[in-house]
């Protein structure tokens, strides 16, 4: 199956069975991004069930790094004869929801936009959301389908001007005054942050008739022990008349915006969005979400939304997935040249500032490497003109042992030093200061990245006819791939986890992975197959690779219970999907044409999840047993990156074999 090339006429769909059964509608999201940082998030029904959901969520550096909700929601309510259909949904003390407008939903999908049909009597209304990809703002079409008698359309903002992790309640702080703008008004709660402007394309009487809606209640937080319970004020409402066929545009911004552009703006947005209509389109937008310019000459990766942040090891483990995989070599460039300076801080001692702080990770410098090593596959010339100064220089300055955290042994092996400890896979959580997973010494992933980067460098050494660096390379590159075999490779017929002193851990994880998958061969073929043999048995879940085998002692699937219990699932026994990158590049080196039928299988559970939890993307980790539900993050970008680079490299099998 090519998913590339999959399409279905209506990918992404809801009836209204779905819609309107809240078990099912609750348990799915929506994202839209900026790439600057800014997003809009909520449910199917858009009942907000998280703090971080919002209609518009920004970042507002002169407060903090975070993003804040400033407009949390927006209810509709129409009007006809008097009579009064709230469209809005909110969920209240003892599950109470009100005022339950989902029950006039008649269908939803976002194929392109989220587009929602709403039935009420006689009034059929679609509504579809638009967030700019240039700035922070998020706009909302409503178009009158049909109607029988004259309809007024009534909408009554919930504003929070709240980080995202905290919650609001009434106070005598906030400033519940408005300045009246072109077809509507602006707002500014408290000191420090922007104006929101909400405006119309058409012009609306604003009813100032502020009070605060107290104790709405977030399904999410409260089912994981969190602070779930707050207080949104309420200005007032804006009332509009609508006729048969004609359309109002809403905008929420932390901009002035003129009434008359908001129909060429939200119709030129629709013309360069790329439809949710396969599994690949899907995968390439929830890609292209992560990409965060903070300015005009910087650009980032987030790790995940909506609580998510720039990482280093994220981002480099994301590099090659969200930029190559899609066809954009130039993201990949930008991405990696605002990176070189910080880099180049951490190899001469300097402080590294910024997004990046995390760069002196056990593994995120290698991560680089095979980054460039994915680039160099792809355009070969641009590689040694750009890049090949900085792999030597981060090779060297590993060897030098100038590393904080890592250290050059005397058989060629890196291990952590002293002290220094490392989580099998996401950046390292913490419970009272010590890390909930910890594995040190030599790490198998890390020392199999190390061969790689070291048979890297020889290659650029050869092309360069640089034979003292050359001579240095092969001869450590050899010591490496000797030791490596002689230290991790164990009687049972796979790799020891990581080896301290004369400790060896024999726990079955997914990081004996890259000793298969390198670009330069490491172990032998029985050995290999043997690995993998193995983790298709132990850790292949239809969701992705589990952290830890079930044989294994503390084997924990479920993400569940208290905070340390979830993290520490999340290491020993939650499904990855970003492994399936490394699994399937290791499939095809051990069982090459063979092995064609089954990795065109492979991704089907992965397909099955643009409908679920946050719709067209991936979770940040899922249950390692039935049912494997999503968990954590909605949208992930080292799980997108890891299908994508995996749906990238079945493609080139298939048109190898095909």
């Amino acid at each position: 199956m090519l998913y590339k090339n999959t399409k279905k006429d209506t990918y992404l769909k809801f009836d209204k069975n779905r819609m309107t059964n809240l078990e099912y509608s609750l348990e799915r999201e929506i994202l839209r991004t900026n790439r600057r940082g800014a997003y809009h998030c909520t449910t199917l029904v858009e009942c907000n069930t998280r703090k971080q959901h919002g209609l518009l969520v920004i970042p507002v550096p002169r407060l903090d790094d975070s993003n804040h909700v400033l407009l949390s929601s927006l209810d509709e309510t129409v009007i006809q004869h008097g009579a009064e259909f709230n469209l809005g949904i909110h969920k209240y003390d003892g599950d109470n929801y009100s005022p339950r407008g989902h029950k006039y939903i008649r269908e939803f999908d976002c194929d392109s936009l989220p587009k929602t049909i709403y039935r009420v009597g006689g009034v059929v209304l679609s509504k579809e959301k638009m967030f700019s990809l240039t700035n922070n703002t998020i706009f909302i079409r409503y178009t009158l389908l049909d109607a029988h008698s004259p309809t007024i359309i009534r909408f009554r903002p919930f504003l929070a001007f709240r980080e995202i992790n905290e919650l609001t309640s009434e106070n005598s702080v906030a400033n519940h005054g408005y300045k009246e703008e072109d077809n509507g008004i602006s707002m500014c709660m408290y000191t420090g942050y922007p104006n929101l402007y909400m405006q119309l394309n058409k012009k609306a009487e604003f009813i100032f008739e502020p009070y605060w809606n107290k104790g709405i209640e977030y399904l999410h937080d409260q089912r994981e022990g969190l602070p779930y319970k707050e207080d949104l004020y309420v200005p007032g409402y804006f009332e509009v008349p609508i006729k048969k066929g004609e359309s109002i545009i809403f905008s929420a911004s932390d901009t002035q915006i003129k009434p008359e552009e908001l129909e060429p703006r939200f119709e030129n947005g629709i013309k360069i969005r790329t439809p949710r209509s396969s599994f690949y389109n899907c995968l390439k937008n929830s890609g292209n979400q992560f990409y965060f310019r903070p300015s005009g000459d910087e650009l980032y990766l987030l790790n995940g939304y909506p609580w998510g942040k720039v990482t280093a090891r994220s981002q480099f483990m994301s590099l090659p997935g969200l930029t190559l995989c899609i066809g954009n070599k130039e993201a990949f460039e930008e991405i990696m040249d605002t990176a070189i300076p910080s880099i180049r801080n951490l190899i001469s001692g300097k402080p590294v500032t910024g997004f990046l702080k995390d760069l002196d990770g056990i593994d995120v410098l290698l991560w680089v490497i095979k980054a460039l090593k994915r680039y160099q596959q792809t355009d070969n010339e641009a590689f040694y003109r750009k890049y090949t100064d900085l792999v030597i220089d981060i090779i060297q300055f590993l060897i030098s042992g100038k590393h904080p955290k890592l250290i050059v042994q005397r058989d060629g092996l890196l291990s952590t030093k002293e002290g220094i400890q490392q989580t099998i896979y996401a950046g390292g959580t913490e419970w009272n200061g010590e890390p909930v997973m910890s594995r040190h010494g030599c790490l198998v992933e890390v020392n199999a990245f190390w061969h790689d980067a070291l048979m890297f460098a020889q290659d650029i050494a050869e092309i360069q006819r640089n034979e003292p660096l050359l001579l240095e390379m092969k001869k450590l590159s050899e010591k490496v791939k000797r030791n490596f075999i002689e230290t991790f490779v164990n009687d049972a017929g796979y790799l020891y986890d990581f080896v301290d002193g004369n400790y060896v851990d024999w726990n079955v994880r997914p990081s004996m992975l890259f000793a298969v998958s390198t670009d330069y061969p490491l172990l032998e073929k029985r050995l290999s197959k043997s690995i993998m043999d193995i983790i298709t048995k132990e850790l292949l879940t239809s969701k992705g690779i589990r952290t830890l085998s079930p044989k294994g002692a503390g084997f924990k699937p479920r993400y569940e219970g208290s905070f340390y219990e979830r993290e520490y699932s999340k290491y020993n026994g939650g499904a990855y999907p970003f492994f399936l990158g490394a699994y399937v590049d290791a499939y095809i080196r051990v069982f090459q044409r063979s092995g064609y039928a089954f990795l065109d299988r492979l991704l089907i559970g992965i397909e099955e999840e643009m409908a679920n939890d946050c719709i067209g993307s991936i979770s940040e980790v899922y249950d390692g047993s039935l049912p494997y539900r999503g968990h954590g993050m909605v949208s992930y970008a080292v799980n997108v990156a890891g299908v994508l680079y995996a749906l990238a490299t079945q493609e080139a099998v298939n048109k190898e074999y095909v």
